[in-house]
């Protein structure tokens, strides 16, 4: 029987856990074995099979991946990670409104990488999460998407000022308006200090907040009903960083700098 690429690759979980081993080098039998906690009986018709299709190449003892195995491991990991992160809370993902991501970031959603989903405690319901707060405060720099204004966010925002910490505020005018008006004296405070830089952004994004530090990520969405339900995802990831900086550099580039007592610094 003839084996498209597609069958090989997709259909065994046991090829496919072969390819990606071998794309971090090469590997004997018996590493691959180890590794897979595999026996040579169920993993040697994998092996053989793979040789065949040319996506393997044996030098010696050791099995590694052929020029082609690269390309085909290389484009298969980044759905295989988005695919794993749906996955882990599907429910959750199914019933987000991601429609502001710009399409190189939603296509690339998978670098979100290993993830916690955060569920509201009815007990804490008005209160910042402790997986936040507790993170954003070991932090020496943070930057902050903010749409929505969770009632004890100014004074969040005014011990990290305090504490010398580099921020970068980046809200929509609405988020704007209300702490302008709701929290004058927070904000008078918070932009007093040398460490704090605020953005105002042109365009109304339905992203309730996003903060990226320099060792984690915290994402706030909308549900599909354009409602915030107080379930969020915090993820410690390299890759996630990296996604989630991109994404606060995506809003820096449609923001205007803000100085206090509130003037907009012209367009360079």
């Amino acid at each position: 029987m003839r084996y498209s690429l597609i069958n090989i690759v997709w259909y065994s979980e046991k090829r496919k856990n072969i390819l990606l081993l071998l794309k971090e080098g090469p590997r004997d039998i018996d590493r691959i074995k180890t590794s897979l906690n595999e026996t040579s009986r169920s993993i040697m018709p994998q092996i053989k099979k793979l040789l065949q299709k040319k996506l393997i190449v044996q030098n010696g003892e050791d099995y590694c991946l052929s020029e082609i195995g690269e390309l085909i491991v290389e484009n298969i990991e980044p759905l295989l990670d988005t695919m794993r992160v749906i996955e882990e809370n599907k429910d959750f993902w199914i019933t987000r409104d991601l429609d502001f991501l710009p399409q190189h970031l939603f296509s690339r959603l998978g670098e979100l990488g290993h993830y916690l989903l955060v569920e509201p405690d009815l007990n804490r319901m008005f209160e910042l999460p402790r997986e936040f707060k507790d993170n954003i405060l070991k932090s020496k720099k943070v930057s902050c998407f903010i749409s929505y204004v969770h009632p004890q966010a100014p004074s969040l925002y005014l011990e990290l000022a305090d504490k010398g910490v580099s921020l970068s505020l980046f809200m929509t005018n609405v988020a704007f308006l209300k702490l302008k008006s709701e929290y004058p004296k927070e904000m008078k405070q918070i932009l007093s200090s040398s460490d704090v830089e605020l953005f105002l952004c042109n365009e109304n994004v339905p992203l309730p907040s996003l903060a990226v530090t320099g060792w984690f990520t915290y994402l706030c969405f909308l549900n599909v009903e354009g409602r915030y339900d107080h379930r969020d995802i915090i993820s410690f990831d390299e890759s996630a960083l990296l996604w989630a900086t991109e994404l606060i550099e995506h809003y820096r580039s449609r923001s205007e700098r803000i100085y206090f007592p509130y003037v907009k610094a012209e367009r360079r």
